[in-house]
């Protein structure tokens, strides 16, 4: 497992020649090569927290029950009792928006790694594919974060609740006030609210992040990185369609990812390319994607066909051919 089963084969003499991308991408076991190692401690160092900010925010209970009893009943009692009930929420809000910016550190790492340099993208996905698999498991995360948000409300009333409280706190040099210590100061208070404004907060920081990346580094230019996250979406494909590669795998979860990697790779070049992704002739088979999708049962496709609906940055423009609104209107 792990090796390339055959090269992107690619008529240079035929730009617009059918390209086939049967290739195996091991997101189970590829293991960094020496020119890989550094990036990949380091990357790896951050994707270790993943499981655990999934796991928080899939269980976060909120404290609206509290808050809506400190609201009626505004004795200190009811009070003390919200306050001590949001402030364990309003630490785990911090952390993951603090795992938010640590994305935004490592994400350029990687993209530095796989856009550089003479190789094609094709010889990147060949020859570091311990660091595509850790791009495909940011890419993983980040759906499935922000489909986590968008399920818990709470979150950003937990949050608002928090910043009335010690707005109030600051007003008022009481006993109350100084049982607990501010949990995050005014700046990081705005820079989380701004975070958890968003319906898709961790698809927002991956998109910045890629973006900064490209504008802080004009010696490599934007098509490398759009050719980069255009071929790996099609190595995605492929691989689905192609039931002798995906059957490979030894986990199940694991061609799950390959299914999100491949919408989550989507949703970024539309965030990136300046005239997204579906317009005619950039590169990303959109259609075949949705196709795809929707030969999955609705379980596993749904959550990825409604990302693909709300969280792309140019689907609803005039731009978009009709055929593509109607297979994801369907």
């Amino acid at each position: 497992m792990g090796s390339l089963l055959s090269l992107l084969s690619r008529d240079e003499s035929n730009c617009c020649s059918y390209q086939k991308y049967d290739v195996f991408l091991d997101f189970e076991n590829a293991q960094p090569t020496p020119d890989e190692r550094l990036v990949y401690i380091e990357v790896q160092s951050v994707l270790e927290q993943c499981d655990i900010i999934l796991d928080e925010i899939q269980c976060y209970k909120g404290a609206g029950k509290e808050i809506r009893e400190a609201i009626t009943t505004p004795t200190e009692e009811c009070q003390l009792r919200a306050w001590k009930t949001v402030m364990p929420l309003v630490a785990k809000l911090k952390r993951f928006y603090l795992f938010s910016t640590d994305l935004e550190r490592i994400v350029p790492m990687i993209l530095g790694e796989l856009c550089s340099g003479n190789s094609t993208p094709t010889q990147h996905l060949d020859s570091q594919q311990a660091l595509v698999k850790q791009f495909a498991e940011i890419l993983e995360f980040v759906l499935k974060f922000d489909e986590y948000k968008m399920k818990t409300p709470a979150i950003q009333n937990d949050f608002s609740y928090y910043r009335r409280t010690i707005t109030r706190q600051r007003m008022c040099d009481n006993e109350f006030s100084r049982r607990d210590g501010k949990e995050v100061s005014n700046e990081l208070a705005n820079r989380m609210s701004l975070f958890y404004a968003h319906a898709t907060p961790m698809l927002r920081a991956l998109s910045d992040a890629t973006s900064k990346f490209v504008c802080e580094n004009p010696e490599i230019p934007i098509e490398q990185t759009t050719e980069m996250l255009s071929t790996m979406t099609k190595v995605c494909l492929r691989m689905l369609e192609n039931p002798s590669l995906i059957s490979q795998f030894e986990r199940e979860e694991t061609r799950l990812l390959v299914l999100r990697v491949m919408v989550g790779l989507v949703i970024l070049y539309d965030h990136v390319h300046p005239q997204g992704v579906f317009v005619k002739g950039n590169g990303v088979d959109v259609k075949g994607c949705i196709k795809l999708l929707k030969e999955q049962p609705s379980v596993r496709s749904e959550g990825l066909l409604n990302a693909l609906r709300y969280t792309t940055k140019h689907f609803n423009e005039e731009s978009t051919p009709k055929y593509v609104r109607n297979l994801l209107a369907a």
